[in-house]
Order: structure tokens, then sequence, then C-alpha cells
């Protein structure tokens, strides 16, 4: 008896560290980011801006599988005052982006998880055009979708780092971004 108890114990302390290694990438998270912002509204291309902000996400690991959900509020820089004629003139703005939606990864390395992503985004903007015929002002919001890309790097603790690039699409008009973030699991 006394050696299936010290057998149990043995391979219980053996297999610990194999089960936190499993789930380094699992549980809730918070980060903050920011990068670069470029979008293409209808006629024409806004001047590149910064995009920066929030994420809250949850993560499930299976092996080296992650799966997981995540929502984002972001804020833009973009801005844009351009005179197309000497008679008409554009002005956009793009506001708060809310994002919510999933991710699927794999474990490459002990430290480094791979992901893909895809989700609803819901954008608000601000437009003005004026021109000899038409005058427009107004501000409305925009629902699409998101798709993107990126790795994240686990600084060690709780903590990583991340890199990431998604594409957004609002019907009428569509965003590049590359961002980077800081985060904690918890």
């Amino acid at each position: 008896m006394r050696n299936l108890i010290l057998a149990t114990l043995t391979a219980t302390a053996a297999a610990t560290p194999a089960l936190a290694q499993d789930t380094r990438f699992a549980g809730p998270r918070a980060e903050a980011i920011a990068g670069w912002d470029h979008a293409n509204v209808p006629g024409g291309d806004m001047k590149d801006g910064v995009t920066y902000g929030g994420a809250i996400g949850y993560d499930v690991q299976r092996g080296r599988t992650v799966f997981g959900i995540e929502g984002e509020i972001t804020g833009s820089t973009l801005k844009d005052d351009s005179r197309i004629t000497p008679d008409t003139r554009f002005k956009g703005e793009v506001g708060r982006d809310l994002y919510v939606g999933g991710r699927l990864g794999f474990v490459a390395s002990p430290n480094t998880l791979i992901y893909a992503k895809a989700g609803y985004t819901n954008l608000r903007t601000h437009v003005a055009y004026s021109s000899p015929t038409t005058n427009y002002d107004g501000s409305g919001t925009d629902g699409g979708y998101r798709l993107g890309a990126g790795a994240e790097y686990r600084l060690g603790g709780r903590a990583y780092l991340k890199s990431e690039y998604r594409y957004s699409d609002y019907g009428g008009g569509a965003r590049h971004q590359v961002v980077g973030g800081l985060g904690v699991r918890f």
C-alpha cells in the first residue's frame, strides 16, 4: 500500500508541470493596444492615423490548440480634410470601433501563440461633403466583419506581447490596421 501511495504521488508530481505548460495560453486576459490605422472610404483613402484602445478575452487551450472569444473598443486619429476640386470638399473622421469575435490558434513554441481571428465590428464615423450641387454632413455607424492574424509572445509570469494585422470591411469602406499590444492573463 505504501508503494502504491508513493507511486501515485510521484506520478502526480511529474504530471503537474506538464499540465501547467498545457494551459499557458488559457484563461481570461486584458490588454492595451495601439498601432497604425488606414481607411479606404468612398471617394478615396484617408490619411494614415493611430488606433488605440483595449481588449478583453477568454481563451481555452487543448493541447497545442487555443480558441477563444474577445471584445475590443478602440478610438482613432484618422481624419481627412481634402479639397477634391476648387468647389468640392470632403471631411471625414473615424470614431470609436467596437469589435466582438473569436480566435483560433496553435502553440508554435513554449512561449509563442500564432492565431487567426474573425468577428463583427461596428464603426462610428462623421462625414461632410460639399460641392456646388450637394451638401451632406452626418454621423453614423457602420457594421461589418473583421479578419486578422497575429502572434502572442509570453513574457513570463502572466504578461504577454502581441502583434497583429487586421482587415475590416464595412460594406462601403475598408480598414487596414497593424497593432501591438501588451496584456496580462488572470
